[in-house]
């Protein structure tokens, strides 16, 4: 599968909404939070699948904003597998030169998780292959949001409003500095957007599979980027 795929035209960012978690542990007799912690090792293999294909950037939704209302064990639980993630993962990240960072309202987090997510953002600062960003406590509408209240800011200091256009608007996004997804997987059947990275999609191919994350692997990240190579992208064109 990998010798199919035509390196000259991957796409520049790929994102993923990783669902299912939840399910998988259920249909093994398994706790939740079981199923999420099997979740990691997915978001690990696809990583390394992102970076070996030579992709530019990838985005993985781990912890949303409305996440909250969770069970207090489930988000606890939750939290400390993204930091755990962060303590394993940090040196392995340098050493296959991908940089990280994370996206969401990071100053509302736990101040231990701020400070891991700081520590594996400066170790990798000076990587320069895959760009692997984690939204943790994200919400599409609270990005743009806070966007539009950094403009008014601004425009308070400056006593007049900043020229905008779209691409001057991305800039006041988390996401400013990488290209918009190209691609968007969504795991085990669902077909929501789920207010993840709803400006940045305006023109982003949906991969859709009825696979639960625990059990993506590479070969299915390969699956979707075929998939996207066989589409005719028209981005509002002729048909």
């Amino acid at each position: 599968m990998l010798a199919e795929i035509d390196r000259t035209r991957l796409p520049r960012h790929v994102a993923a909404i990783m669902d299912g978690n939840g399910r998988w542990a259920a249909a093994r007799g398994l706790t939740r939070i079981e199923g999420h912690a099997a979740g990691v090792e997915s978001v690990r293999d696809t990583v390394e699948g992102a970076a070996r294909l030579g992709l530019g950037a990838l985005t993985v939704f781990a912890f949303s904003s409305e996440n909250w209302r969770r069970p207090p064990g489930e988000v606890a639980a939750l939290l400390e597998l993204v930091g755990r993630y962060l303590r394993q993962e940090t040196d392995n990240l340098v050493a296959n030169d991908i940089r990280f960072r994370a996206i969401g309202r990071l100053g509302e987090l736990p101040t231990d998780l701020q400070a891991g997510l700081g520590r594996t953002t400066e170790a990798t600062k000076a990587c320069r292959g895959l760009t692997l960003s984690v939204a943790v406590n994200y919400g599409s509408r609270a990005e743009i949001v806070d966007a539009v209240r950094r403009i008014a800011a601004r425009a308070a200091r400056e006593g007049k409003a900043p020229e905008l256009d779209e691409r001057r608007f991305g800039e006041y996004l988390t996401t400013s500095g990488l290209p918009d997804p190209d691609l968007l997987i969504r795991t085990s059947g669902e077909m929501r957007v789920s207010n993840f990275l709803l400006f940045q999609s305006a023109h982003t191919e949906f991969w859709t599979t009825l696979t639960l994350w625990p059990d993506f692997r590479q070969r299915d990240l390969y699956e979707a980027i075929l998939a996207y190579q066989r589409r005719g992208r028209r981005s509002g064109g002729p048909g």
